[in-house]
């Protein structure tokens, strides 16, 4: 990879040279052929992916854009969202949910921790809810959510079930048309952006909605929204040849080649290794006294948060870090100084974890903490190797 730095926050993730080329290929009218056949392959790619029956919508924008899109598109001012948060990016749904007057109940998970299914079920008999929200993968807390149990749960009580996928799209599986307890219990939206597991530069928005999400907009008189609107962007992804607002070409040339990726790696094959990934770097950082806020039961495989041992001075620690080029994420909110987050997802490779678990071992000596660098480097190889060749 031509990339300078070893970048492993919870995105952007580390991008290869294929996109990078993809991404600074001509830039040619949005309606000229070449494009249009492009864009159609990222569609088509997308639908795949996601294993929709319904329609997706790829735009110009970012994570916080395609949630907006879900809420706008299927709950009306007046109606009620259930949010069920892990960690500060669910909490994000509830000043877009109030943008839009859409009345809204939070059942927060202390952090670190699943959301206890004994309260969603409270929750959802008590109140009749338009849709639930469910982060699949917390990126402040690095915990996973647990589809098997909520889905179905969503399901049964008649709300539509949104899942956030920006930080476990091709990572964990969100295949649309799965029936999780039965007849109906599938997903109907997953949103997410191009830069986290599916390893292309920031830029883009992705919305796939089912066909009971798809009906829920069509019952809906209007909504609040222009752009977001989906009834604007359909003709376009039917045919992308269609104006509605200009795309973004060279991101959508960058996608489809990400896409391309993922398809050619094979889903199967990326969720063991996302999930190995995840496993052996928290493992090895265990080496150094570094304690994830998840517990395993509950960590998503495409990032972690870990707290630091007695005496890491945070700002110190990744500024050491970056020095050797590696760059890691503080952690937000109440988390701030006391731990950190490292992406493990997209385009990631053994040799970077590698290079990680070794740097930051000896920044840590180089800020004063006796730590085993080659017993963690080899706990990560250990791991990795037992896991990936399973």
């Amino acid at each position: 990879m031509r990339n300078e730095e070893l970048l492993l926050i919870p995105g952007p993730t580390p991008v290869v040279d294929t996109i990078y080329d993809a991404l600074g290929e001509e830039t040619r009218a949005h309606t000229d052929p070449r494009f249009v056949s492009r864009f159609k392959s990222a569609i088509e790619r997308t639908k795949r992916i996601l294993n929709t029956d319904g329609e997706v919508f790829i735009v110009a924008g970012s994570g916080t854009l395609a949630m907006e899109m879900a809420l706008v598109n299927t709950i009306a001012a007046g109606e009620r969202l259930l949010i069920i948060s892990h960690g500060y990016f669910g909490d994000r749904f509830i000043k877009l949910g109030q943008a839009f007057g859409i009345q809204i109940d939070l059942l927060q998970a202390e952090w670190g921790k699943q959301v206890d299914l004994k309260h969603v079920k409270e929750h959802l008999e008590k109140k009749q809810y338009k849709a639930v929200t469910v982060t699949h993968a917390d990126t402040s807390t690095g915990v996973q959510a647990n589809l098997e149990e909520l889905i179905p749960l969503i399901k049964q009580h008649g709300a539509l079930a949104i899942v956030d996928g920006v930080c476990a799209t091709t990572a964990v599986p969100e295949d649309m048309q799965h029936n999780y307890a039965g007849p109906g219990t599938a997903i109907d939206i997953v949103l997410t952006g191009s830069q986290k597991a599916i390893g292309v530069p920031p830029g883009l928005g992705i919305v796939a909605f089912s066909q009971a999400a798809l009906k829920a907009r069509n019952e809906m008189e209007s909504v609040s929204a222009y752009y977001c609107d989906i009834h604007n962007w359909i003709p376009v992804m039917h045919d992308p040849s269609k104006y509605f607002a200009t795309p973004p070409v060279n991101m959508i040339y960058a996608l489809e080649e990400g896409l391309r990726i993922v398809e050619e790696e094979g889903l199967k094959e990326r969720y063991v290794r996302h999930k190995a990934y995840g496993l052996a770097v928290r493992s090895a950082l265990r080496v150094y006294g570094m304690v994830p806020l998840a517990e395993e039961k509950d960590a998503a495989p495409t990032l972690s948060c870990l707290y630091y041992p007695e005496g890491v001075d945070d700002a110190a620690f990744r500024a050491e870090l970056a020095k050797e080029g590696v760059i890691l994420s503080g952690a937000l909110a109440h988390l701030a100084g006391k731990a950190f987050r490292i992406g493990h997802m997209g385009n990631t490779t053994p040799d970077m974890l590698e290079t990680a678990i070794r740097k930051i071992g000896e920044a840590l000596q180089n800020c004063g903490h006796e730590v085993d660098v080659e017993e963690a480097v080899s706990v990560l190889q250990d791991s990795l190797g037992s896991l990936l060749t399973i």
